[in-house]
């Protein structure tokens, strides 16, 4: 995801200056998670990283992110629950957020087509608040899956989100353009008018393979998220598929030649709580 490079100019970067943000989803899904994702930030291996409240592990994680608040961790705002061995369900317990066995259902499709904004909007506004409370220094919003986007159906759930992040002044993760989105107009044409409606809300924005990424950056501010995990027993038993992906990522991560690559391209590095202060700059 990719902002213009206006949002460099206003954080007060130079000129012509290319900005990363490197995220780590799926903070508190499982332990391994936690393990992995708390050690990067710690590290200084990713900017950032957002918390899946409503998973059993995400106690743990919320309780590191209110004794580091020195590190920019938001809220990744569940609305599914993917994996065959390893549910979670919402906090309100809305009838029409759940499958038949009561959890969060296990696509986006599904979310899309029964969801009601009401609930939604009572569930992710649950979440944020449920970390707010544990202590932690909120630093942004992004969305699990995409779920709330409409990218599917075309049904979507972003007001209530544009209002939960303006309410509370945070930036949330939406993207503008998407690799390929010129060969399927209609999802251009959703992720524009995605993208006009939070501008009314004054949203901000925000191996080998990996660092041609990284090469490849803009001008501007870009974030690339990616679902470190240690990958072991405890992983393999929770997740259907990706455990390995998930395990490289965290390798990838502390990996010298990334750090090498981002210092060669001249890569900024910046966190959610800059924009988070910002947007909040242009609220007052």
């Amino acid at each position: 995801m990719t902002a213009s490079s206006a949002l460099a100019d206003r954080l007060g970067l130079p000129s012509g200056a290319r900005a990363v943000i490197l995220n780590a989803d799926d903070f508190g899904m499982c332990h391994a998670a936690n393990a992995a994702i708390s050690g990067l930030l710690v590290r200084g291996r990713i900017d950032s990283a957002t918390v899946m409240v409503p998973c059993a592990w995400s106690p743990e994680a919320l309780a590191f992110a209110a004794s580091r608040p020195d590190l920019d961790v938001g809220v990744h705002l569940v609305l599914t629950s993917e994996w065959r061995r390893y549910r979670w369900r919402p906090l309100t317990g809305a009838s029409t957020l759940v499958d038949a066995d009561g959890f969060f259902p296990a696509d986006v499709a599904t979310v899309e087509q029964h969801a009601s904004e009401e609930d939604v909007a009572a569930e992710i506004a649950a979440q944020l608040q449920t970390a707010l409370d544990a202590g932690v220094d909120v630093t942004h919003l992004d969305n699990h899956m995409g779920s709330v986007y409409g990218l599917l159906t075309g049904r979507d759930f972003l007001h209530p989100v544009f209002e939960l992040a303006a309410r509370q002044g945070l930036p949330f993760r939406l993207p503008r353009e998407m690799e390929g989105a010129d060969a399927d107009p209609m999802l251009q044409a959703k992720l524009t008018e995605a993208a006009a409606v939070a501008d009314a809300f004054g949203v901000e924005i925000v191996r080998d393979g990996f660092l041609a990424v990284l090469r490849a950056v803009p001008p501007g501010v870009t974030e690339i998220y990616l679902h470190p995990m240690a990958d072991g027993e405890e992983l393999r038993a929770a997740v259907d598929f990706a455990a390995a992906k998930r395990g490289y990522e965290l390798r990838l991560l502390d990996d010298p030649l990334v750090q090498q690559t981002i210092a060669e391209e001249g890569l900024v590095r910046v966190g959610w709580r800059a924009l988070r202060d910002l947007q909040r700059g242009d609220a007052r």
